[in-house]
């Protein structure tokens, strides 16, 4: 008996570890200036470490000659490569963690490039809508140590909420309070660096960073939608955005210059969810990442009737829809904004 609790004793903090946790949650004011913004949130974390993570990410995902370009051009060029305000909040986290701004660019398009992903919206049979992701990247070890969520202030309120790393402006996930949720997965589409680069100096915007724009600019569902589908963005992508009335539920396949496809919510059909990885919804995933097939088995089994936050966690928690380059899953409602939850996913 002795010999049994010292074993559990030896091993508790290893179950700890493998538990899923909160990431931390962080103000952003937009009421201060671009520059200023994240200094409170970079605050919190230790400058050597997060260049060390820098410095990581851009060495495994990054070409060079991609950063040889970049490098100079931002320290020279920012304004024209970037616009307003990410120009200046782009600068503020390079003076502040004492790193070249170019560098600071070149993360962004590195997260870019790397998204594959899980979303599902889904509508329960009372018409409320329910929104939720899975993000997964390359590099999960490092990315779980860099994930926060983040509630964008301004003038005392929650403008809009959203989970993104350290370092990086944009976000793959965010809810607008009372009107709308937004999710973005990457959408294969030719050679990205290539195309990207040339898209990036025709001021294209990077996706994540018109998701971004969408939760600050959009006033409802229709605006947000209407803004995600004929925004110019420098990569292929899916946008899934979830409203607050019954029916406002809509996957966006995007071209870089404009829709591909528009896939609403039906379920006066029974259409009542979708879901979107990484693939064409008209076309069949391939066996060796089909992740779709096993969400809509879940769904199913789950039914209309029982869909809600706790339950589509379960569902985004079957594998392989989430799997070992599993960060995170967020679970949202925008008519219910104080259920946004996020968990980082961990495992032994």
């Amino acid at each position: 008996m002795i010999g049994l609790r010292l074993v559990l004793i030896f091993l508790a903090p290893w179950f700890c570890l493998a538990q899923d946790y909160a990431p931390p949650r962080y103000n952003l004011s937009l009421d201060l200036l671009p520059e200023q913004r994240w200094e409170p949130v970079l605050k919190h974390y230790n400058y050597t470490e997060v260049k060390e993570v820098i410095d990581h990410v851009l060495d495994i995902s990054l070409p060079k000659w991609v950063h040889a370009i970049i490098r100079p051009l931002a320290d020279l060029e920012l304004a024209f490569l970037v616009h307003e305000p990410y120009a200046g909040e782009i600068k503020g986290i390079a003076r502040t963690l004492g790193v070249n701004v170019g560098d600071v660019v070149a993360l962004n398009l590195c997260y870019e490039a790397t998204a594959f992903c899980t979303s599902i919206i889904a509508q329960d049979n009372k018409g409320n809508v329910y929104h939720g992701r899975n993000l997964d990247y390359n590099f999960p070890d490092i990315l779980r140590k860099v994930t926060m969520d983040l509630d964008f202030i301004q003038n005392g309120k929650v403008a809009y909420t959203g989970t993104t790393f350290l370092g990086y402006i944009g976000l793959w996930t965010g809810q607008k309070p009372y009107d709308f949720t937004i999710s973005g997965d990457a959408r294969e589409g030719g050679n990205w660096w290539e195309n990207a680069i040339s898209a990036f100096f025709k001021r294209s915007s990077p996706v994540s960073w018109l998701i971004r724009d969408a939760l600050n600019d959009a006033k409802d569902f229709e605006a947000a939608s209407l803004q995600l589908s004929k925004t110019p963005i420098i990569a292929e992508t899916y946008y899934i955005i979830g409203g607050t009335q019954p029916k406002e539920g809509l996957v966006i396949t995007r071209n870089r210059d404009g829709p591909a496809d528009l896939w609403p919510l039906d379920p006066l059909r029974g259409v009542w969810f979708h879901v979107e990885t990484n693939y064409d919804h008209w076309t069949t995933p391939p066996p060796f990442d089909d992740r779709r097939t096993p969400a809509i088995k879940a769904l199913n089994a789950t039914g209309q009737a029982n869909i809600n936050t706790d339950s589509l966690y379960k569902v985004l928690s079957v594998k392989p829809v989430m799997n070992l380059n599993t960060i995170y899953t967020t679970v949202m409602s925008a008519v219910n904004p104080e259920k946004y939850t996020t968990r980082i996913r961990n495992k032994i």
